[in-house]
């Protein structure tokens, strides 16, 4: 089974994708704040099941470079384009918000990726990312999905200012099991050389109470997210504006 086949298939119910779309929808109605008929592109779109988040605040386009992400998309009845992050087939100053979710740490060059981003989107619109965060969480989900680089906090704000962005949020997300992923990834390093990268490393779904409790608590740390910032994180958060 491929790699974009696991992850249609855990999307739905695995714990980490319904902690995103609890992370990540508040922010993108906060940037909305009620306005209709907004143009929204998400870039890197994959199976295109992010696009849900997208559609209650106005017309969402979305490309994708993968013929297998575009074929999986369409048939699911969610429209993608094929393009390039790092070449957006958009006019300049097209939209309102731009999004990216967990593509850039695959991008060798995400600052031409997140320059492009800001070029298609209107002055005093968002850019929205979610990135891999810390090196010392590569495991095999890094190995199997060859992960360019890994970010920090100063890193993802200076590769949103290089863009001409000004970040308005860099915040960690999925504090509450960060031990948990740090142990699984160490000990996947660990063992490396004695085996063969898992393909369904971190999007298997884990049996069907002990993913309800890993929901609860990533729903739960969600919940407090636009209050707290976390010290440490699995993944960073970029909230940015157009100057």
């Amino acid at each position: 089974m491929d790699l974009l086949e696991l992850t249609a298939r855990a999307e739905a119910s695995h714990f980490w994708f319904r902690g995103f779309r609890k992370f990540v929808a508040p922010v993108l109605a906060e940037i909305a704040a009620g306005r209709p008929g907004l143009r929204l592109v998400d870039c890197g779109a994959g199976t295109g099941h992010n696009l849900s988040l997208l559609r209650p605040h106005g017309r969402v386009f979305a490309f994708d470079l993968a013929p297998t992400s575009l074929a999986k998309a369409r048939v699911s009845g969610r429209p993608l384009v094929r393009g390039d992050i790092t070449r957006i087939p958009f006019r300049a100053e097209t939209f309102d918000v731009a999004t990216s979710f967990d593509v850039l740490q695959c991008v060798r060059d995400d600052r031409a990726a997140v320059a492009e981003m800001a070029r298609v989107t209107k002055r005093g619109g968002s850019v929205v990312l979610t990135l891999a965060a810390l090196e010392m969480l590569r495991g095999d989900h890094a190995e199997i999905w060859r992960e360019e680089r890994r970010y920090t906090p100063a890193t993802a704000r200076v590769l949103a200012e290089q863009a001409g962005l000004e970040p308005l949020r860099v915040s960690f997300l999925f504090a509450s099991v960060f031990p948990l992923m740090l142990g699984v990834r160490t000990l996947q390093r660990l063992t490396r050389r004695f085996r063969e990268p898992r393909a369904d490393a971190d999007i298997g779904v884990p049996r069907a109470p002990v993913n309800a409790a890993l929901t609860a608590i990533v729903s739960g740390e969600a919940a407090l997210a636009g209050r707290v910032r976390m010290p440490v994180g699995s993944s960073l958060l970029v909230v940015a504006r157009k100057r």
